[in-house]
């Protein structure tokens, strides 16, 4: 193992000299600004008009491009902002630095946009890949008046959301331990808050989130299904700017400015970024909607507080060092459906801090970025009379260290090379209770040690070839897992695409969740247990570690204005650590883990239109996912995991009115097929046989219920959902730097019952949100 690891390091250290060969070029680099802001210009075109190439900048701005010597000129274009015009002379082997600002357009050109869109789809595989902008996010009906990643990914094609209340994510056949969230390259464990319309993030300080949902590349790794990757803003370079919001659920408050300003256009200087939310949906349900509908009689049982905060040091040549912290955190009660009463108290806690760095360097066209960030989550649910002898585990804990340096180039036609080092230190605590009133404690550790690279490479615009390599090393396992991932893409023209993606994933992470629970709040992580547990097959495992196997295909057609996508995909997990749902304190040496394995397979297909004031997006996927486990008999069974719903649907729509265009109108239709659950058969009477000694007698106890489950895993079906959203809002110009945002939305228009679990004791059901409307007002300056 030391022996591969070696050589593979030594291929990363020869991967400069090979991606710098042509000794007798010289490099063009630089970075791409907004004037107005300073906010670096993410995915922007860098072309050579007088060569016929070009580049696009990366989400710090950066562009690189290497060339024969000789006299250039750069046009750099982008959706929304005026055209730059430089000249450049280059030498043999010098390298030439320059800092391009862009003005945004009083009036948007459509050529820019159909050409910047067109550049993006024929030089980037994209299979499986989802961008999101902060305009896009405005695009959705704002549920409870509020925009929010949370309500955007419900819409992505292959996503699959458990509701408004207790809000999980699923991404194409990954449970929510599977997919790895990063804010600002730093892992979050869990960005959604108990009511699911909202996550920790603040919608105004994204820059961009890149949702990868299968057949992402060697740059992520320690996950098996999916990847959501965050990245905020800097501060204003320029000028103190922030916003005000208020609604019926949260007020919002986000302040940025320069601490040290620049004394010349994106010239050295320090900025900062505070954002903080802090809802109050417990009592304005009662005060406003308690007269709307039982449901809410009781109020919505949710708080929660977000707090992100940034400093920015910029460098002259574009380097610069971001150090930043955040502390999130959310509260539920979960309530009796007859009385109101709390049954259960449910909270977690994030916080964590860090910095992160990019280093241009004046020797060569590489950019160097790295990190170093430390976070934790913790997470208990507190029992207080639910009257059911379960197994959900009650505190959990996951936290530790992350470090990284990546060096990446720009090459010509489009192509690029990367590759890094990261390391991370993880620690888990889980407290859990097992069947018949057992409770264990496991408490873990371990170092992760990765080296990746990935080179993509452009043919003449016509076919894109993207292989890449990570290697991973689990310390607690003494594992070595070398991980070979591929992707392509064939442009049968510019308006025809196909594209595909395959790769092995690996994770030492697994999720406590309960699979025999119609609804559960209660996420624990823990790393790669330290005992003997059996497979499907009732041999022992070989070892821990969780594996995945990743294949997706796709074509992209494109019809005058219309973006057609179709993907079909397939993944496979040969191993899925879990609890053991069969565990019994009356069978001795009976483990506390099992293993199954998965597969996972679907089509999703999308449709978009934007053009002028209009906006239209439909998005539909099937998909089947099932696990082969051993029940309870200590068969062999093939059941359906808990969030495989067949069907998903949605539509959005949205149109901007009035002459100056301050009037947005949106909505949102989805429609689901049903969630599976295990069905309860009958109940039995927990009593306690040896609490009072010898003197105990059962026959006068008020023992606690227990629930017998039905042989057949998740062998029943919840009812279909469906639900329509809609929003108003108007834009009005107080100043040229202070403007007010009115807008009035109404989720669950016809009110619409969607399940959201069936109490197996008193049979009682809990619903989603019904007719909810809501307004929000924000102030920007």
């Amino acid at each position: 193992m030391f022996k591969s690891t070696g050589l593979m390091a030594a291929f990363f250290l020869l991967l400069p000299f090979l991606a710098t060969a042509q000794s007798s070029n010289g490099t063009i680099k630089g970075f791409v600004y907004d004037k107005k802001t300073g906010e670096p210009m993410i995915y922007t075109n860098v072309s050579v008009t007088n060569a016929k190439t070009g580049v696009q900048t990366d989400v710090n701005g950066y562009f690189s491009i290497s060339l024969p010597p000789g006299s250039y000129r750069l046009l750099v274009t982008t959706i929304g902002y005026d055209s730059s015009v430089t000249d450049v002379n280059l030498l043999p082997e010098a390298i030439v630095s320059k800092k391009i600002l862009l003005t945004r357009q009083e009036v948007e050109l459509k050529g820019i946009e159909v050409s910047g869109r067109k550049t993006e789809k024929i030089t980037h595989i994209n299979t499986g890949v989802t961008t999101v902008t902060p305009r896009q996010l405005k695009m959705l009906p704002s549920a409870g008046g509020e925009p929010d990643v949370a309500q955007y990914l419900q819409v992505i094609p292959g996503v699959v959301f458990t509701g408004d209340q207790g809000g999980q994510l699923y991404i194409r056949g990954g449970a929510p331990s599977q997919v790895g969230i990063y804010l600002d390259g730093v892992t979050i464990y869990n960005p959604f808050h108990s009511i699911g319309l909202f996550s920790v993030f603040e919608t105004e300080a994204i820059k961009n989130v890149d949702v990868y949902t299968a057949g992402f590349n060697a740059q992520y790794g320690n996950r098996t299904a999916a990847i959501v990757d965050v990245h905020t803003r800097d501060g204003n370079k320029n000028k103190l700017s922030g916003l005000v919001s208020a609604s019926p659920i949260m007020s919002r408050v986000m302040l940025e400015g320069p601490l040290v300003k620049s004394k010349k256009d994106n010239g050295s200087g320090v900025t900062f970024l505070v954002t903080g939310k802090q809802s109050y949906i417990d009592q304005t349900t009662k005060a406003i909607y308690s007269g709307m509908s039982d449901q809410l009689k009781n109020g919505l049982p949710f708080q929660f507080r977000d707090l992100y905060g940034k400093v920015t040091f910029n460098g002259d040549n574009g380097s610069k060092l971001n150090v930043f912290g955040f502390s999130f955190d959310d509260r539920a009660n979960l309530l009796n459906d007859t009385t109101g009463a709390r049954v259960a108290d449910y909270k977690w806690k994030t916080t964590g801090g860090g910095a992160t760095f990019v280093v241009s360097p004046s020797n060569t066209s590489a950019l160097i970025d790295g990190k170093f960030a430390y976070s934790n989550y913790d997470i208990s649910l507190d029992k207080l009379n639910t009257g059911i002898n379960d197994t959900t585990p009650s505190t959990s804990k996951i936290g530790g260290f992350e470090a990284a340096i990546n060096f990446t180039y720009f090459l010509q036609n489009y192509s690029q090379l990367k590759y890094g080092v990261e390391v991370n230190g993880i620690n888990t605590s889980l407290t859990y209770k097992i069947a018949d009133g057992v409770t264990a404690t496991q408490d873990r550790q371990s170092t992760i040690a990765s080296l990746y690279f990935m080179y993509r490479h452009n043919f003449s615009s016509k076919f894109i070839f993207e292989p890449s390599l990570r290697t991973q090393y689990y310390s607690e396992i003494s594992k070595f897992s070398p991980e070979p991932r591929l992707g392509i893409k064939y442009n049968i023209s510019e308006s025809v695409r196909f594209k595909s993606a395959a790769g092995i994933y690996s994770q030492n992470i697994m999720s406590t969740k309960s699979d025999i629970d119609i609804v559960n709040l209660f996420t624990g992580f823990l790393m790669s247990p330290d005992q003997q547990y059996k497979n499907a097959n009732g041999d022992f495992v070989k070892s821990t570690l969780q594996k995945s196997y990743h294949l997706v295909a796709g074509v992209e057609v494109d019809v005058q204005r219309v973006e057609l996508n179709a993907e079909p995909w397939i993944k496979y997990f040969p191993q899925v650590n879990e609890l053991n749902r069969n565990k019994s304190a009356l069978v001795a040496g009976d483990p506390d883990f099992a293993a199954s394995n998965g597969v996972a397979g679907g089509i999703d297909l999308s449709a978009k239109y934007s053009h002028d004031r209009v906006y239209l997006w439909v998005a539909m996927g099937y998909q089947k996912v099932t696990y082969t486990g051993v029940d309870a008999k200590g068969q062999k069974q093939t059941y359906p995991t808990p969030f495989d719903t067949r069907y998903n649907s949605n539509v959005v729509a949205s149109y901007t009115a009035g002459k100056k265009k301050d009037w947005e109108l949106s909505t949102r239709f989805n429609f689901r097929a049903p969630f599976p659950f295990t069905q309860t058969q009958g109940y039995y009477e927990n009593a306690n046989m040896t609490g009072q000694g010898i003197a105990t007698n059962p026959l006068v106890q008020n023992g606690s219920y227990g629930v017998l489950y039905s042989d057949i895993i998740n062998g029943g079906r919840l009812s279909y959902f469906h639900r329509l959203d809609v929003s108003a809002k108007k834009k009005f110009t107080i100043n040229e730097r202070s403007k007010l945002e009115a807008t009035v939305a109404i989720t669950n228009v016809y009110n619409r019952q969607n399940i959201f679990y069936v109490d197996r004791i008193t049979n009682g059901k809990e619903y989603q949100l019904p007719f909810f409307p809501s307004a929000n007002l924000t102030w920007s300056f």
